[in-house]
Order: structure tokens, then sequence, then C-alpha cells
């Protein structure tokens, strides 16, 4: 992609201006001496103006043509190049500044930087090279320089501490330490670099390590070397989702999978999921072609599901697919439930789930934060002390019988595939054994919350979450489960308040707060011992 004449100028302009930088720094560890110190402060503010200068000049190029993509991916990468470059020359004059703080410089051992600052240069040099030809080798062993001037570090920092102990210049040492510590970091600057040119090489924002992780698991797919990869998503736990597209040379076709990367612990929790549920109920679950683990991350590619999300339906599709939808997933979820059922009683613990998150709740709201209060002689409990006493009235009622549960059953979850009429389920790590009102009180609320404003669609959102209701009590009735409603109010409870904690809105966070507690004084009012007499207004509740 050519590049905005002001974002190409000004990037020049900095790489000269930062290979002069880190040229000064290797002049002044050779020899230090106060006059090249002070000529490199003078030019503090060049490769900051310079970096100034592109990020305009990016966001220039993002405004003009905010739907492409490519493009947008492509400047935010020189963005990220710019800010780097101008980073490691700020960190070599705060090295230099560090360095002239001390009395006795030959405690320095100036002569050891003289390698690693080397390959700074150098890596500056090949990002000039690696960023037009998009050649993501070079990118990466840019990257890799990292790994040697850490180990430079470890070197250096086990010198300086010994020289710590058997000398009594402390204060100078701990000034030769600093300035260490300022070139280590100039290593991960040269990864964000890395990172950015391969962001831009496959179109998908990557962190250095899991690009290892990509690489592997499309080795072992035919004609890996031929890959597109679009993003689809980022979760909140900063794994990323994308979709690739991977050309079959024997069928002469383009094959659909999703790459998701991440945290290795959460990504092996979807495998086990998805492998879970090909075996309880095959046909649902999305096949996992492949999957690979490096260090601490790991990615799966898995099967690319034909059909839009249940969120899309619901909010864009017609009434007749949105009905042949509903239709499809009450089917699905009443067979899976009686299929995998088996009698062992199941605890929800929704009150606990939400004790937990409160506190996510209250940094994001502060106002729903507070204790019991007094209004003319009348108590009002906290939220809190609410959650508390369902906790108890908890813990003596469990489901009678265990269904195998999605565990996150959010509209964006489900998939629904208009042609084969049929429902399939994605983002499957926290399935296991459970109490289906912990699927049902999820799904309800994970329609409310979704921040649309006009009365048809808010209409909509409390019909599909009543039908879903009106499913679920059927099924229990059926199942002799005479406490369902009970349990599901407890689980709508704790999903309206521990949802706040994803809504910026004050307005509909408060919505949803205020029917947690509804719910909440509702219940403890119940008798014990009565809790299967209890109904709730469901449509009033998810009507505005």
């Amino acid at each position: 992609m050519k590049l905005p004449d002001a974002v190409a100028e000004n990037m020049s302009f900095l790489f000269v201006e930062t290979d002069g930088q880190v040229a000064r720094l290797q002049r002044y560890f050779d020899t230090p001496d106060r006059k090249t110190a002070l000529h490199l402060m003078q030019r503090s503010g060049y490769s900051q103006n310079l970096s100034a200068r592109v990020r305009k000049a990016c966001l220039a190029g993002i405004l003009r043509a905010p739907k492409n993509a490519t493009r947008q991916m492509h400047l935010q990468g020189i963005d990220t190049i710019a800010r780097n470059l101008d980073l490691i020359a700020r960190l070599g004059r705060r090295a230099v500044q560090h360095s002239e703080d001390m009395t006795h410089v030959a405690l320095l051992r100036a002569e050891a930087y003289r390698k690693p600052l080397s390959k700074v240069r150098k890596s500056i040099d090949r990002v000039q090279e690696a960023l037009p030809s998009k050649d993501s080798r070079l990118a990466v062993g840019i990257g890799q320089v990292r790994d040697e001037i850490d180990l430079f570090y470890d070197q250096m920092f086990r010198s300086y501490t010994r020289d710590m102990r058997e000398t009594k210049h402390t204060e100078d040492l701990s000034h030769a330490l600093l300035a260490l510590n300022e070139v280590r970091r100039m290593g991960e600057a040269l990864q964000g670099i890395s990172e950015a040119i391969l962001s831009i090489n496959i179109g998908q924002t990557i962190q250095f390590e899991r690009y290892f992780t990509l690489r592997s698991i499309l080795t072992d797919v035919r004609g890996a070397d031929e890959i597109t990869l679009t993003p689809l998503a980022d979760t909140r736990s900063g794994s990323a989702i994308s979709s690739v597209q991977l050309p079959d040379r024997a069928q002469a076709k383009t094959v659909n999978a999703v790459f998701k990367d991440g945290d290795r612990r959460k990504v092996k929790e979807e495998r086990v999921g998805v492998k879970s549920w090909n075996s309880v109920y095959p046909g649902l679950a999305p096949k996992i072609l492949s999957y690979e683990k490096r260090g601490d991350s790991a990615a799966l590619l898995i099967e690319h599901l034909d059909g839009e999300t249940f969120e899309d339906i619901v909010l864009g599709g017609s009434e007749a697919r949105l009905a042949a939808a509903q239709g499809a997933l009450h089917k699905t979820i009443r067979d899976i439930w009686r299929q995998t059922r088996v009698d062992e009683p199941a605890e929800m613990k929704s009150m606990t789930q939400l004790s937990k998150r409160m506190g996510e709740v209250y940094r994001l709201h502060p106002q729903f934060s507070g204790g019991t209060k007094r209004v003319q002689g009348l108590v009002i409990p906290s939220f809190d002390s609410l959650v508390a006493l369902a906790a108890k009235r908890e813990d003596h009622l469990n489901a009678p019988f265990s269904v195998y549960i999605h565990g996150d059953f959010n509209l964006d979850n489900i998939i629904y595939d208009p042609v084969q009429k049929k429902i399939r389920l994605i983002d499957l790590h926290r399935s296991r054994y459970m109490d289906y009102a912990q699927d049902v009180s999820v799904f309800m609320v994970s329609n409310y919350r979704l921040q649309v404003l006009d009365a048809r669609t808010r209409a909509r959102i409390a019909k599909v979450a009543a039908d879903m209701h009106m499913t679920a009590t059927k099924f229990a009735r059926r199942m002799n489960d005479p406490t369902f409603e009970y349990r599901l109010a407890l689980g709508l409870a704790r999903s309206f308040a521990s949802s706040t904690r994803f809504i910026v809105d004050q307005a509909h966070a408060k919505r949803m707060m205020l029917r947690a507690r509804y719910i909440l004084e509702t219940a403890l009012a119940v008798p014990e011992g009565k809790e299967a007499r209890f109904k709730l207004p469901i449509r009033m509740l998810f009507c505005d």
C-alpha cells in the first residue's frame, strides 16, 4: 500500500534521526565525555516532533478511508513503529543522563555496550527494508534482538551487583544499573516494531510470541503459504479471533477456518470444551482442524461455521428469520437437556459468582456501592447484604439433576444456519455439567443488555427473552423441577448485576442494577420452604 506523502516523508526523516541518535550514543559509550552527551541531549525534540507528525498524518489517512481495514491496519502499524523509534531515541538520552551522573565513569564498563548498541542500530536499518517488502522473516529477526539484549542485561546486572559488594561506589553503580535498564528497554521497543510489521503483513494485530504459534499451526495445513487472515474479534481476556482463508489445491477451492489464539490456559479450555461437545452432542460444536502451543500462548484452527449470530438476527433479521432461529434454538436446547441429563444434583452458586464480580462492577459504577440506608424509619439494605442473604437460601436449592451447559450462553455465541436450519455453538471454554438455569439466565439477560434504544427493537428483545423463559419452564415442569423458577431468579439477578461491568451507559446500567435488586428483594420475601410457588413477572422485567 502506498503511504500518504506526509507519512512517508516524516518516516524517512525519523529513521535518519533515530539512527543518528543511536550512532551518537555509540560514540558516547566508546569514549564517555560531556561534549558528546550534550550534543545528544540537544536533539531531544527532533524525534518526538517527527513521531507526532507521523501520527497526525496516519490519523488523517485513516479518516479519509475509515472502512478500509487493510489501510487502517497499515497506518496504525506505521504509527506504532514511529512511536517506538522515538522511544529508542529517548531511552538513549536517558541512558546518557544516568551515566553522566556517575563520578567514576570507569565503573560503567562502557566498552561492553558497543555490541548491543550496534545490534540496535542494524535493526533500525532492517526496519526500512522489512516494512516496504513485507518481509516477515526479517521482522522476526528484528524482534529476536530483544533476547540478545536481555542476555546482555543479565550479564551486566550480575557484574554491577558483584561490583556493589566489592566497592564503596554504590551510588555510581546504581546510576549504571539505571543506564543499563534504558538500553534493555530498547530491545522491548524493537520487539514492538517487529510486532507492528508482522501485524501489517498478516492483517491482524499480533503479539510477537503468538506469531510463532500462528506460523506453526498453519504449517500443518495444505497451502499455508497463501493465507488471508481477517480479524473477527478480540475477547476481553486478550484472545484474538480471525477468519482464515486456506487454499485447498486438491479440490481447487478455498477453505474457510477460524484462527483463535491467546493465553494457553484459555485456549486449552476452549479445545477441551469443543472436544467435549463433539463427544456429548456431536454436530453442535465446530471441528478442531489444528492445535498448537508455545510457551504461555496457544492457538486453535477450527471449522468456520456458516450462518449468523443470534444477536445479529435479533437486531436486524426479519420476523420470519427470527422465528425460524428461535424454533431451532428451543428445539436444540430441549434436546441437549434431555440427552445429557444425569441424575446428579447441580449447584449453580449464582450469588457466589456475583459476589466475586461486584468489585469490578463497583470500580466502573461506584454509585452502586453503599451500606444500609434508612429513610423515615424504613431500612434499605445494601446490595451486598441482599446477595449474602440470597446465597444462604441458594445453598439449600440445588437442581435435582445436571445437564451439559454452554457456560457462556450469550447471543453472540449462538450461530444459526438458515440453509440447514441448524444451531451451532462457539466459545465453549466454560462448558460443563451444571444447572440449566445458568444458561437460561445468561441468555435472557444477554438480550436485555443490548444497547439499543428504539421501542420496537426493545419489545422484540423482551419477547425473545420471554420465549426462552417459557421453553425452560415447560421443560422444568416435565422434569419435575419445582424450584427452577426460584433458581432462575437468582441467576437473572446475578446476570443483571454482573453485566453492568460491561455497560458504560449509566442509565442502562442503572436499569439493570435496579432489576437485580428487585429480583433479590422479591425472592427473599418468599418464606423458606415455599420457593416452588415463586413466579417472576418476566415481561415486566424485560420491558422498558
